[in-house]
């Protein structure tokens, strides 16, 4: 029986786990009976933290829950990542197949799901021509900047790993550089700055829409596996389901 921890960078991603207005950065909360939850805000640096955090809790299960960007253009915003690897500086490293394999049974039947490798990025990718240079690089189908760290916590403590990723944004469209100086580490916006920044006309209002969008689809997906498979990511599905089976053969018997 798994006991999870759970790393988000952005409080748009831990809201799909939990309705919480608030998620105190780098404080262990704990969300369900044996799921905790670290918000760690943006890039490997801090989720490697979240994560060294979350293994002090007496954990034996790591996950990487949020979004990401499609390297691959078969993907759209909404596509459900479950990397059977992860991708860091060149090194695989490895994904708990059996509860992968398990989770990807059951959202399969109701999102769209893609196998394949997630890798790191070091910073957001704000062009087309840079996911494809990182895609071609890799061989990987999504990145993102957590899940990797999180990752090699995981492998190096000797214990699960599992990354559950929705992509956010596709291969032709990319968030603005400039829009990087709106986002503060959490993921939240500072409005006067992204107002400032439309005003400027360095972001448009056409891609602010397609980037809100974007986010909606990748955090209804995020929910739907939380909607589908608890807060334990369907790790005990099988010993419920056996549970199921044992007392409806129970009840046959009896009738």
């Amino acid at each position: 029986m798994k006991i999870i921890g759970v790393v988000t960078a952005l409080k748009s991603e831990a809201s799909c786990l939990v309705d919480k207005r608030r998620f105190p950065l780098y404080q262990v909360v704990d969300i369900g009976d044996r799921t905790s939850l670290c918000l760690s805000s943006i890039g490997g640096s801090a989720a490697r933290g979240a994560a060294l955090k979350l293994c002090g809790q007496n954990i034996n299960a790591l996950v990487s829950f949020g979004v990401a960007a499609a390297l691959d253009d078969k993907l759209i915003p909404g596509d459900l990542v479950l990397p059977e690897a992860v991708m860091m500086d060149g090194e695989i490293l490895p994904v708990d197949m059996e509860w992968r394999d398990r989770l990807h049974g059951i959202m399969s039947k109701h999102v769209t799901v893609t196998n394949g490798i997630l890798t790191s990025c070091e910073a957001p990718l704000t062009t087309r021509a840079q996911k494809l240079a990182l895609g071609e690089a890799t061989g990987a189908c999504a990145a993102d900047m957590e899940s990797a760290a999180v990752a090699k916590v995981a492998a190096d403590a000797g214990i699960s790993f599992l990354a559950i990723r929705a992509i956010v944004d596709p291969l032709e469209f990319s968030p603005p550089e400039a829009l990087m100086g709106a986002v503060y580490p959490d993921g939240s916006v500072d409005a006067i700055q992204l107002i400032k920044l439309v005003l400027n006309r360095s972001v448009s209002v056409v891609t602010l829409i397609h980037l809100a969008l974007g986010m909606h689809v990748a955090r209804s997906a995020l929910t739907e596996v939380v909607q589908k498979t608890g807060l334990t990511f369907a790790s005990d599905y099988m010993l419920y389901r056996d549970a199921e089976l044992s007392e409806s053969r129970s009840v046959d018997t009896s009738d």
